[in-house]
Formats: C-alpha cells, structure tokens, sequence
C-alpha cells in the first residue's frame, strides 16, 4: 500500500471516531481564540516532540486534568509539588524538561498578557511572519520551542498555511474561520 501524501489523505482511512481523524476534521488549522486553548496547543506540540502526535492525542485528557484544565494562572503558580505529581503521573508525558518548560512557558505568558492583553494579541503583533521569523521569536521567548514545534503550532492554529491540502474538504472549512495566514 502505497504511504498517505499528506495527513488528509492518511485520515480519509480511519473511521471517524479516531483521534487523528476527530483532529483533523474539528482542530487542526482552525483559529483559537482563546488564550488557555493556545496554551494548551503550545504544551500538545512540545510534549510530541520525538514522540508520535497519536500518543499525544490519546493522552490529550489526560494532559487537560493534570495542568488544570490548561489554565495559565493555576500553571505557572505550580510549586515543587505540582511538578512532582506531574512526575508522577503516568497518564501524562513525564519529562522534566517538558514539564519545566509548560510552567516557565506560563508565567511568560502571563507577562505577555500584561503587556499585550492576551497571547493571542501577543502572537497577532508579530503576524505575518516567515517560519524562520517565527522560530527566532519564539525561541527567544519560550522554553523548549525549536523549528518543528512552532511551526506545528502555528500551522495548527492557523498562523501559517499547510495545515490541510486545497483538495481536502476541511480545507474549505478553515478558510471560511478566516485564519490568520489569510490575512
């Protein structure tokens, strides 16, 4: 069997209560508004990094009870003992760098809604920006952020194209949530 040209081909095959294919069709690409959804998206793609996207996907729920439903303030108030039970936690990806990095990234973020009012304003100020431009950004700014993490970050929340193939029915759904890479 020949391998999926892309990730909307590959979900053409799976029945639609997967995790990948829910993701694809409800998530991924689509603008987030919200600046704990952001978060959360941001904490999803570091954790994937050299691990599969289903496991994440599995572990999704998982992720949403341990870091308190996302919840910027409640993270970056974590104390030792928070980190610990996340240490603990088996149905979480247990990986102190990782871990350090959602709470770091956080309280970051908690200052740029002070200077900016949101995140998502804070990502809206510096919009358009080449991936390179983006990656330079971020690294300066966040914990544990190299090229592939944002750019799927950015791509999963409609900051750059690629998300979807033109051919892919989603794709017509993206376009009409007016994502950022439109503009």
């Amino acid at each position: 069997m020949d391998k999926p040209k892309s990730y909307c081909d590959a979900i053409l095959t799976m029945d639609k209560t997967n995790v990948h294919r829910i993701y694809h069709d409800n998530f991924y690409g689509f603008p987030i508004e919200d600046d704990n959804e952001l978060f959360e998206r941001l904490v999803l793609e570091i954790n994937q990094a050299g691990l599969s996207w289903s496991t994440i996907l599995n572990k999704q729920q998982n992720f949403k009870k341990a870091y308190k439903d996302f919840d910027i303030k409640k993270v970056a108030f974590f104390k030792e003992k928070d980190f610990e039970r996340l240490m603990n936690d088996a149905g979480i990806i247990r990986n102190r760098l990782k871990i350090n990095a959602a709470i770091e990234n956080a309280k970051t973020i908690l200052q740029l809604q002070k200077e900016f009012g949101s995140f998502k304003n804070w990502i809206e100020h510096h919009h358009p920006k080449t991936k390179e431009e983006w990656v330079k950004i971020f690294k300066k700014t966040f914990k544990f952020t190299g090229g592939e993490i944002v750019n799927e970050f950015l791509m999963s929340t409609g900051y750059l194209a690629g998300a979807h193939i033109e051919s892919c029915a989603v794709y017509k759904k993206v376009l009409k949530a007016k994502p950022a890479f439109l503009k």
